[in-house]
């Protein structure tokens, strides 16, 4: 008697001590998508924003959650295949570097929730039903790069008071180029500037492009957001150098890599901020719920040094309302 109230007494004492199954389960680690039109290098500053926002909101990579980069180095038809492959992955949601990057997301999942690190305009792309009310499996980040590109064309009048003729660079395949082109001829008739529109559909057109444009005699050249510029920064900037053609770009990351000027948002804000709809994603929201947000902050840089480049003197007051200066 007293050894089976001996082995009774053990089992309990044992039992006791053991855990609750449920406690020994591991909690489940978010993993998140991340894709991205261009290579590492090319967008290191953005992805390090973004990686600041999520340590900003307690989120360690490797530690607390995993994120799944995918990268397309400039080559666009890879981008579906990346998509599907995350969607296999089954991440919690993906995050998608671009507005070419972001249809390839739409189309591979529409149970994921997508949040969008920036697009000029998510509604006219078809990702989301308005701002206010995404009311899809996308929210996120709006560029407003379309309504910018009046006051670029102002800014490169005032560093060309006798501007009369501008190469316009765009992609017409990118979400927003349409209206980014209509927003630049709007205020082309009010500067009484003619345009010249040069369509770069890839990168091996550039050159070439460049060579059309220094045809048309420009004054001046317009960058307006595409990835196949965003992928070859330092050779526009080259090419605008030899062309002797100040040019203005819609990103800082082109000045930084050796061009003249950029007025726009702030990329890396873009990418930070996209953390916090990640983290309201993680908790439960749904990105129907999210209100896609417009930027307010937004930066003008000067690069000295390939003014000196073209000889081009940047007026004072002009210089005076930079933002940032490159000497």
């Amino acid at each position: 008697m007293s050894q089976r109230f001996f082995g009774l007494a053990l089992s309990t004492m044992l039992y006791a001590l053991c855990p609750p199954v449920e406690a020994q389960q591991p909690t489940k680690v978010p993993t998140i998508g991340y894709l991205s039109t261009t290579s590492r290098s090319t967008n290191a500053a953005r992805i390090e924003a973004f990686r600041q926002g999520l340590r900003e909101l307690g989120y360690v990579d490797g530690k607390n959650i995993v994120v799944e980069y995918r990268y397309a180095e400039g080559k666009l038809d890879r981008l579906r295949e990346l998509a599907a492959e995350l969607v296999r992955l089954k991440v919690d949601v993906i995050v998608t570097a671009g507005g070419q990057s972001t249809p390839p997301a739409k189309e591979a999942t529409s149970t994921i929730p997508i949040v969008m690190s920036h697009d000029p305009d998510p509604v006219a792309s078809g990702f989301v039903a308005s701002l206010a009310r995404p009311s899809g499996n996308i929210t996120g980040l709006s560029s407003l790069a379309p309504e910018l590109n009046g006051k670029r064309l102002e800014i490169l009048k005032e560093i060309r008071p006798g501007l009369s003729r501008v190469a316009v660079f765009g992609t017409s395949t990118t979400a927003g180029t349409t209206r980014m082109v209509r927003e630049t001829e709007l205020a082309a008739g009010a500067f009484q500037v003619q345009l010249q529109y040069l369509d770069v559909r890839d990168p091996k057109d550039i050159e070439a492009a460049f060579r059309d444009a220094t045809q048309g005699s420009p004054d001046a050249a317009l960058v307006l957001q595409s990835a196949v510029f965003n992928s070859r920064r330092k050779q526009i900037a080259a090419l605008a150098a030899r062309s002797r053609l100040p040019a203005m770009y819609e990103a800082a990351t082109f000045v930084h890599d050796g061009g003249l000027m950029s007025y726009g948002v702030i990329g890396t804000e873009l990418f930070r901020r996209a953390a916090y709809f990640v983290d309201k994603i993680l908790k439960g929201a749904k990105p129907a719920d999210l209100p896609v947000e417009q930027p307010t902050k937004f930066e003008f840089v000067i690069n000295l040094k390939a003014a000196k480049q073209i000889g081009l003197t940047i007026p004072p007051n002009v210089l005076a309302r930079a933002d940032k200066v490159i000497r």
